[in-house]
């Protein structure tokens, strides 16, 4: 018998790591029911149209329990899409189009969720990017209506490749890591909800894999590489060694991260959620570089108090005793709608009132926060650094650094996500302390480029060398003052990526914890001056491919580690 000569397929690796494991499909979506298809004579408009409001509560209420089981995005990623099942505006227009065009309640739903999600489109911004999450949910509540299985993830005997043209949200946010051991998508982007969960969760990922649905069939055997964002289909038998000799080889972090010559990098870890402190903790992280605040905003009619927020903060501050934690000030706005502050009205909101400038339309919540996080900081032992998000100009930073004085924050930084603070980081840095720069953002804005849009997954890369060059720029002010620089993007989990920014003058990097161990492992084995030319070779790239393909060809590290 002959064996199966490999074919390969290549997308963007998000998620390093090398597995193997049969192909599963995720299940067709649900049909749309036929169009006009109405009640019958016999059947009561009303006690059909309630049926709906039932559905909603069952959605609704599944999805709320697998939020409680999650944690950080995920947790944030189906909470929200829970929130779309029981909004009383889709269901109420369902049910009248039961009662008044005598619809049969399926049909009802698929029409009111395509009237909501046209409106989304047309608004554009952080709405438009919640039409598959109103997709999932009609989806979800069809299927409850109609008695069939719920969308969402197939099942297998053993662990399996998920294989997808897109995965929604809610979906996503779900995956068992013990289950799901690695993704392969045809659409998605390396900053998606896809990458950013299969990420934080440590599943082996492969976004923007053109062709991949139809050449992947079920049942049969993939190699998935989550770094280089290749994936073979029938790999021999010396690849499949590969895996398993790269399985056993499982390594730690104990800190503190550096080159083989001793050039210091702290690496620190990104939560979202002070559950998340004690296992980015126990995971060796220094420190924590990006301590995302607006788990204790969101999903609120009011914001949360002063008490309150001091009680979340200190959880994770008693975590990282000792150790630097980076708090980012609030950071709502497009892709994290707050029902308090933000407006319905923007017509872009990516490039509206989002990040710090929400403190020009509510000063008191930045006074709030600013106030919560210096009592916490007090009461515990941990050094916290407080940083804003999408600063775009010299005098937000004044602002900012003045607003963090007043409360006794003297450790006062920024975020660079937009080209702007990039390219005046000398000038900010003159007046911030420090800055961090937020890969998947300043990815965005640099190529003009929606990062949850899969279409655009070539663009959302941050390999571009035009992306490559901000960075240097922003690390090139920060040397003109004396001032570190960080990366709390996607990026610094990336170890290929990690070796280029260090190159650029990176001095930290933060990261999903599950990332730290396999970046220090590559660190370790260069010294700072091969960081540096590679970085160089990576910045004179014309594109983001020749950039990962130079970079990787002169990193032999990264195969011997598996990476």
């Amino acid at each position: 018998m002959t064996t199966p000569t490999p074919r390969t397929v290549a997308g963007i690796g998000v998620c390093p790591g090398l597995v193997a494991g049969p192909v599963v499909h995720m299940p067709e979506p649900i049909a749309e029911p036929t169009p006009g298809l109405r009640l019958s004579p016999r059947e009561n408009p009303t006690t059909r149209a309630a049926s709906i409001l039932d559905a909603s509560a069952q959605v609704s209420a599944d999805l709320d329990a697998a939020a409680a089981r999650a944690t950080g995005d995920a947790k944030d990623v189906l909470e929200a899409t829970s929130a779309i099942a029981a909004d009383p505006t889709l269901v109420a227009d369902a049910q009248r189009r039961v009662i008044e065009e005598h619809l049969v309640p399926e049909r009802a739903v698929w029409e009111a969720a395509e009237e909501v999600a046209e409106q989304f489109r047309a608004l554009g911004g952080h709405l438009a990017e919640r039409v598959a999450d109103i997709t999932d949910i009609r989806d979800r509540l069809v299927a409850a209506l109609t008695g069939r299985p719920r969308p969402g993830l197939p099942t297998c005997d053993t662990p399996f490749v998920l294989v997808a043209l897109d995965l929604a949200p809610s979906v996503t946010a779900s995956l068992d890591p013990a289950q799901v051991i690695a993704i392969v998508t045809d659409g998605a982007g390396p900053t998606s909800h896809t990458a950013i969960v299969a990420n934080a969760k440590g599943i082996p990922a492969v976004v923007a894999a053109t062709g991949a649905h139809a050449l992947l069939t079920d049942g049969a055997i993939a190699l998935v590489n989550g770094s280089t964002g290749v994936v073979t289909l029938d790999p021999t038998p010396e690849q499949l060694k590969a895996v398993t000799a790269r399985a056993a080889r499982a390594r730690t972090f104990a800190g503190p991260g550096h080159t083989r010559d001793g050039h210091l990098v702290q690496l620190l870890a990104n939560i979202g959620d002070p559950a998340e402190a004690a296992p980015a903790a126990r995971a060796g992280a220094e420190g924590v570089g990006l301590f995302r605040s607006e788990f204790c905003f969101l999903d609120r009619d009011l914001p949360p108090t002063v008490e309150e927020q001091v009680t979340a903060y200190r959880r994770v501050f008693t975590e990282f005793a000792g150790r630097k934690v980076v708090i980012r000030t609030l950071d709502s706005g497009a892709d994290k709608p707050l029902h308090f502050l933000t407006a319905d009205d923007e017509q872009n909101p990516a490039l509206g009132v989002r990040g710090l400038r929400t403190a020009t339309r509510s000063p008191e919540l930045l006074t709030d926060q600013l106030e919560a996080i210096a009592q916490a900081a007090a009461a515990e032992d941990a050094t916290v650094w407080v940083m804003a998000p999408m600063v775009s100009t010299v005098p937000e930073t004044e602002s900012f650094v003045a607003a963090c004085a007043a409360h006794g924050l003297d450790v006062a930084g920024v975020m660079v996500e937009v080209p702007s603070a990039a390219l005046l980081a000398g000038p900010i840095l003159a007046r911030a302390t420090f800055a961090s720069i937020g890969t998947n953002d300043l990815t965005q804005y640099t190529m003009a480029a929606d990062r949850l849009l899969g279409s655009l997954a070539e663009l959302s890369d941050p390999w571009q060398p035009a992306v490559l060059q901000l960075i240097a720029a922003t690390c090139a002010g920060g040397a003109q003052q004396g001032r570190p620089v960080g990366v709390c993007g996607e990026a610094a989990s990336n170890p290929a990526l990690a070796v280029v920014l260090v190159g650029l003058g990176v001095s930290s990097l933060s990261m999903t914890p599950r990332a730290l161990a396999d970046v220090a492992a590559v660190l370790a084995q260069v010294d700072l001056a091969l960081c540096q030319q590679v970085a160089q070779l990576a910045l004179t790239a014309e594109t983001a491919a020749d950039a990962r393909a130079v970079v990787r060809s002169r990193l032999p590290v990264l195969d011997e580690l598996g990476l």
